[in-house]
């Protein structure tokens, strides 16, 4: 199933090269999610998850805004099942919206 989703960008992360004779190139994400709580104790606030998408050419589509960051992105996510209860969320698509407003 897939969704759309407003997210804020806060770093895009290149990455190519050669390992052991194999090639590989992506492309990373890091957009803001909610921390959410577990057995262990209470959270607030809010961190940033990773998500690949593409190869490490995506990086040129947002270079030039790396002064920007964080910024508003409207992202497509392909959801689909996983083990137990949980869910699987994959970047099919991200394309910047506008620079979010920092706190003063």
């Amino acid at each position: 199933m897939r969704f759309e989703s407003e997210v804020i960008v806060h770093a895009v992360k290149e990455s190519s090269g050669s390992y052991e004779g194999r090639e590989f190139s992506s492309c990373t994400f890091h957009c803001e999610v909610d921390l959410k709580e577990n057995g262990a104790g209470r959270s607030i606030g809010r961190v940033t998850r990773p998500f690949k998408l593409g190869d490490a050419k995506e990086f040129d589509k947002w270079a030039h805004l790396g002064n920007s960051l964080p910024l508003k992105a409207k992202a497509v996510f392909e959801m689909a099942a996983a083990k137990e209860d949980s869910a699987k969320l994959t970047l099919v698509e991200i394309r910047p919206l506008d620079k979010v407003k920092q706190a003063a």
